[in-house]
């Protein structure tokens, strides 16, 4: 029996968020020749690039929910369009990146369907007895699997970003667009008059171009850096390595940097590819949010710093010295 894979996207300013493309990767992952992958896209104004960045062999429908109403993200109205999506298109697995966004859905469509939900996936392992998901526990020093209920539909799912390979645009079959028009998708959205919040304006502050919960290369300061300038060096690095700036929840208390920049366990969870933790000690909570990283370089004048246990690779010395030492080589390597 073919299932239907539901992919709901998620739009970071004009552009689908890097996520978008894992999840679809993590579908595919999962399907069978027979099943079908489909896709919902929510906003206002959908740029047609964006759409038509969808068109990849495999995806068998696009549907887009377009209104004024989804010009910012909130939970209940978000939710109104994947609910009237999912009663559409009744798929048997649902798939949401572990943002923000997918940490307040997931859960809402599993209560609503009654149906099981798995979050924060990090690897998926299909076989003839089915498919398993690991995730993390207990601030990422554990790992456990689990499997679905055999009576469980739709399978409600949560991939953490940076861990499955995205799915690439091929020449091919081009997905079937359902058109925002539709009286019969619209008319399954929640009325405006219905809704008990309404966003009216989102003030957003970034640490650069590079956003960093998607960022392959994270330079992070901690109390080390001393004040706020003490980040420029970070940013410089940042720009050369076209990568994001964070900070430990210490630089974001002393007042260094805004906590939009803060990564933790009450902060951002990231799995860059490269993490720099500048001027960081390395406490637990921090850990929690920087420790599956695939390479963790440290850089700290204690040597006996706690961050050192985590680091591949480790440097003793001023970061206010190192940094910019780094900074001169990368760009004439890169250059």
């Amino acid at each position: 029996m073919s299932r239907t894979y539901a992919v709901i996207a998620e739009i970071r300013g004009t552009r689908l968020h890097q996520v978008t493309f894992e999840a679809l990767g993590a579908a595919a992952q999962m399907a069978k020749p027979d099943d079908r992958i489909i896709v919902l896209v929510i906003g206002y104004q959908l740029a047609e690039d964006t759409i038509q960045s969808l068109k990849i062999r495999g995806i068998a429908q696009v549907s887009c929910a377009d209104d004024e109403r989804y010009r910012y993200y909130e939970a209940e109205t978000y939710f109104s369009a994947l609910q009237a999506f999912t009663e559409q298109q009744s798929p048997d697995v649902v798939l949401l990146g572990h943002t923000a966004m997918g940490r307040d859905l997931a859960p809402m469509l599993a209560a609503q369907l009654h149906t099981g939900h798995i979050s924060d996936v990090v690897s998926i392992q299909s076989d003839a007895a089915g498919s398993t998901f690991l995730r993390p526990v207990y601030a990422g020093k554990a790992f456990e699997t689990k499997r679905f209920a055999n009576q469980a539909r739709p399978w409600i799912i949560t991939i953490r970003p940076n861990y499955f390979s995205p799915i690439t645009q091929q020449a091919g079959m081009l997905p079937a667009y359902q058109s925002v028009n539709d009286p019969q998708f619209i008319s399954l959205l929640a009325p405006a008059s219905s809704l008990r919040t309404v966003v009216h304006e989102v003030v957003t502050r970034m640490s650069g171009s590079v956003n960093l919960s998607e960022a392959k290369i994270i330079i992070s300061g901690g109390r080390g850096v001393k004040s706020p300038a003490g980040f420029k060096p970070l940013e410089q690095l940042a720009r050369v390595l076209n990568g994001a700036v964070g900070a430990s929840r210490g630089a974001c208390d002393a007042g260094y940097c805004d906590y939009s920049l803060q990564i933790g366990q009450t902060g951002k969870v990231v799995t860059p590819e490269i993490y720099f933790a500048c001027g960081i000690s390395g406490a637990i909570q921090h850990i929690a949010g920087m420790g599956q990283s695939r390479t963790i370089v440290a850089i700290n004048i204690d040597p006996y710093a706690p961050i050192f246990k985590v680091a591949n690779y480790a440097i003793v010395g001023d970061l206010f010295e190192v940094v910019p030492l780094l900074t001169e080589q990368f760009r004439k390597l890169l250059s």
